[in-house]
């Protein structure tokens, strides 16, 4: 009786957020991701990413990304990727893109709580140009926080999550030019295997206010 009442206030949590924010459009995110330790504290990072929109008519995006991670202790670790991608320009054709991430990351554990932060700085390259601007790198500062609760001897875990991205080493009208507000549960299916489940809401300020509600779909694997 306990475990189905702690279903049904996981999936509570998910639809009132889901019904939080207006209704613009409307994708799903389906990704895989993996870990695999390498040395003591050092690991290998892969992602593979599918993203609609449209209402999940039309795929954006499909990228994969690769890097290494290292745990400085118990609380903290810093992680390097590269990530490439085939993104749908406004030519309605796929054009490569190339990005790069350094990250610093905290946890702390808060009783039956996990509170997590990420910093993130990335830098982007096209290759498809409608201007000038356009063959020039962008840079952005990203700040992530996650609070998830671990259900005592239940293998969901509900979450809270939000993120912030501010732009770099460039005049911009915002401060802020994206931001990302998230709830999902963490199932694990096993010692080694897991599944994610979240409703996000992103809202992009550039070139012109845009908003998606986005399900994302993921599998998470270590060996």
């Amino acid at each position: 009786m306990m475990t189905t009442k702690k279903l049904i206030l996981v999936l509570l949590l998910i639809y009132t957020a889901s019904n939080s924010f207006s209704q613009d459009d409307f994708g799903i995110w389906y990704s895989v991701t993996a870990e695999k330790k390498l040395v003591k504290n050092l690991g290998l990072d892969l992602d593979a990413n599918v993203r609609t929109f449209n209402n999940a008519s039309k795929i954006e995006e499909v990228f994969f990304d690769i890097g290494l991670s290292y745990k400085i202790n118990k609380y903290l670790s810093a992680a390097v990727s590269y990530r490439f991608t085939e993104f749908k320009e406004d030519d309605d054709q796929f054009h490569p893109r190339h990005k790069w991430f350094a990250d610093l990351k905290g946890k702390v554990p808060l009783g039956d709580f996990d509170l997590s932060a990420r910093l993130r700085f990335q830098q982007r390259y096209k290759t498809y140009f409608e201007d000038e601007n356009d063959k020039e790198s962008k840079e952005a500062g990203r700040v992530k926080l996650k609070m998830l609760y671990n259900i005592p001897s239940f293998p969901v875990n509900p979450y809270l999550s939000a993120e912030l991205f501010f732009p770099m080493f460039t005049q911009s009208e915002r401060s802020v030019e994206k931001n990302r507000f998230m709830a999902g549960i963490e199932y694990k299916i096993a010692k080694k295997h897991s599944f994610d489940l979240e409703y996000m809401f992103q809202r992009d300020y550039f070139p012109h206010i845009s908003d998606i509600n986005i399900v994302s779909l993921c599998y998470n694997l270590k060996f």
